[in-house]
């Protein structure tokens, strides 16, 4: 084996500090021999020049003192060193930076141990991209996707305003919702509310529909009085005529009377269209539902009236409880219907499952126990009119009369 293979080197190297047990001392000679004399003791050792000069600051600080070790191993006169040179020789500890210590030399006396401090802690701190950056950059991930969103939203904004375009006119004018009775209107709405005589008394009858109505279901709109179907059907064949006669002030819209939740929610199974199917002919219509704008269901529970909307213009389903409730069971049996409605009479397939329940945040709500009839009226009244629900309780006396007197004449305002 050749003794000069460079592997060999780190463990002869180690073989020869374990040799030495004798501690160095400051004072003792150094082995700073020429350098015939290294290289006959290492042979492997690189040269150095002849004129190489190795500076020990053990043994001169320990030639200093007499050859004895100071107790600060130096430190103390190594500052009185920098001293006498307009220098300032700083010690940052553990305490300080978090780390081991740290000795500052040539630093000016100017400087303040802030600046020191701050010196020592800028060296050890780590670059690093800044957090923002970071966030910024995964942010812009979802930079296509809000595009597209955009995109889409705007398009749904223009389309929107394309339908409210015909009934601007009638969003500017809301006088005539609340226009006052007359005197003469008045006394009459009165006469039959307080009216003597039989209670069996037909007051109205309405020949298109077949519907009549005596004193007794007609004094259902006296405040603090629950409506009933009568009346509330009434109504609503009011408003059917409304917009057959007057098409451009008024949206496209059909109104189901409040039978019609009851024998489609009332089969074996919970649905049955079967019992509902031939109530929307275009024979009996005239158009079919899937032409509308707006669908408007009655739904009546024990006591209280809801109404529920199909907006097939927006594709959406909107349930308007005056008491603020929900009923989702409601709209998914009217998405269930309206498809296969669309699918039986117009021989189209619409996917319902995609509509939106559309959720009204300021919906008027009332504050009694017997207006919810009242309100639910007045639901669709305003949404058949393409109108926000700007109505609130203290409108229901003046609506019930003015319904009252509508009914009386036969024709809704």
């Amino acid at each position: 084996m050749n003794p000069a293979t460079p592997d060999l080197l780190p463990e002869r190297r180690k073989r020869r500090f374990d040799a030495s047990p004798l501690p160095r001392r400051f004072d003792a000679p150094q082995s700073h021999g020429r350098p015939s004399q290294r290289r006959r003791r290492w042979p492997f050792s690189p040269l150095l020049p002849e004129n190489f000069f190795a500076f020990d600051m053990g043994n001169f600080i320990s030639g200093l003192f007499g050859g004895r070790r100071p107790k600060d191993d130096g430190l103390g006169f190594y500052k009185g060193w920098c001293d006498a040179r307009s220098r300032d020789l700083t010690v940052i500890t553990d305490e300080e930076t978090g780390t081991g210590q740290h000795l500052l030399g040539r630093t000016t006396k100017d400087w303040s141990r802030k600046a020191a401090l701050e010196a020592v802690k800028g060296s050890q701190r780590q670059k690093s991209e800044p957090f923002y950056k970071k966030a910024l950059g995964e942010a812009r991930r979802n930079d296509n996707r809000l595009e597209e969103r955009g995109i889409k939203v705007r398009l749904e904004e223009e389309r929107l305003a394309d339908i409210r375009k015909p009934y601007k006119a009638a969003e500017e004018d809301l006088s005539e919702l609340f226009k006052p009775l007359t005197d003469e209107e008045e006394k009459e709405v009165r006469d039959c509310f307080h009216a003597r005589g039989p209670s069996s008394k037909v007051l109205v009858l309405h020949e298109p529909s077949n519907i009549e109505v005596s004193k007794e279901k007609f004094q259902c709109l006296i405040p603090g009085r629950w409506l009933n179907d009568e009346v509330i059907n009434l109504y609503l064949e009011l408003l059917k005529e409304r917009e057959k006669r007057e098409p451009k002030r008024f949206l496209k819209c059909h109104f189901f009377n409040t039978f019609f939740y009851k024998k489609l929610a009332c089969g074996k199974n919970g649905y049955d269209y079967k019992s509902v199917k031939r109530w929307t002919t275009r024979r009996k219509l005239g158009y079919d539902l899937i032409e509308c704008n707006k669908i408007f269901v009655p739904v009546h529970k024990d006591v209280h009236w809801c109404l529920a909307i199909i907006n097939m213009k927006k594709n959406t389903f909107q349930y308007l409880d005056s008491l603020g409730g929900m009923d989702h069971n409601v709209l998914n049996m009217l998405a269930r219907y309206i498809a296969e409605e669309v699918k039986d009479k117009s021989n189209e397939v619409i996917d319902t499952s995609s509509w939106q329940e559309d959720i009204v945040d300021d919906i008027p709500l009332q504050q009694n126990g017997w207006d919810c009839g009242m309100f639910m009226l007045k639901y669709i009244d305003f949404h058949s009119r393409g109108l926000s629900l700007s109505f609130r309780q203290k409108d229901m006396e003046y609506f019930r009369k003015r319904t009252a007197k509508e009914i009386l004449k036969l024709r809704a305002d």
